[in-house]
């Protein structure tokens, strides 16, 4: 570990447990069967957004029992700095969107630009509807105009977060709940 980032232990000895393994469980169960009444059998793209969405993705999967057809995508819109500008895919979806539902699926809502970029993105190539689901919603007034969670887990205090496929300097993504430090 370089000398400017904080250990991922450092980091857990100052941060508040927010949402536990069992209770984020309950509430992706509860997400599932709210997807399948909304999708009512309609066999849907799930579109995951990497990486952080991965452990959050697989779980829900395994909560809608209405048939998917699966696939992902990775974008950016940082490259490498600390302010976003357009969306650069490194993956772009394979699966053929036109007319179809797509789940598009992340781990967070914080200010959702990216979020936003890929779900008009999907719409660009055919698709009839995009649902966003996220396992988490941050807090505040800061989200980009235009993007809402159709499905939501939990909703999190404005600080900064990580575990369950939210990173901390890319550590941390598979900690079996949300933490946060900072006030």
């Amino acid at each position: 570990m370089t000398a400017s980032i904080p250990s991922l232990e450092a980091a857990l000895a100052q941060a508040d447990l927010l949402f536990g393994r069992e209770e984020l469980e309950t509430t992706i169960a509860h997400m599932g069967r709210q997807i399948d009444t909304a999708l009512n059998g309609e066999r849907a793209v799930f579109l995951t957004v990497m990486h952080g969405a991965l452990i959050f993705a697989g779980q829900l999967a395994l909560a809608i029992r209405t048939d998917l057809e699966f696939d992902y995508v990775h974008a950016t819109r940082y490259r490498g700095k600390t302010s976003g500008s357009e969306l650069h895919w490194l993956r772009e979806p394979q699966v053929d969107l036109t007319g179809r539902t797509v789940l598009l699926v992340d781990d967070i809502l914080d200010e959702g630009h990216t979020l936003k970029a890929v779900r008009d993105d999907c719409l660009r190539r055919g698709a009839h509807r995009v649902l966003v689901v996220s396992l988490c919603t941050k807090r505040h007034d800061r989200l980009a105009e235009g993007i809402a969670a159709d499905f939501n887990g939990v909703v999190l205090p404005d600080r900064y977060v990580f575990g369950y496929g939210m990173d901390y300097y890319e550590q941390g993504r598979n900690l079996p709940g949300i933490y946060a430090i900072g006030d």
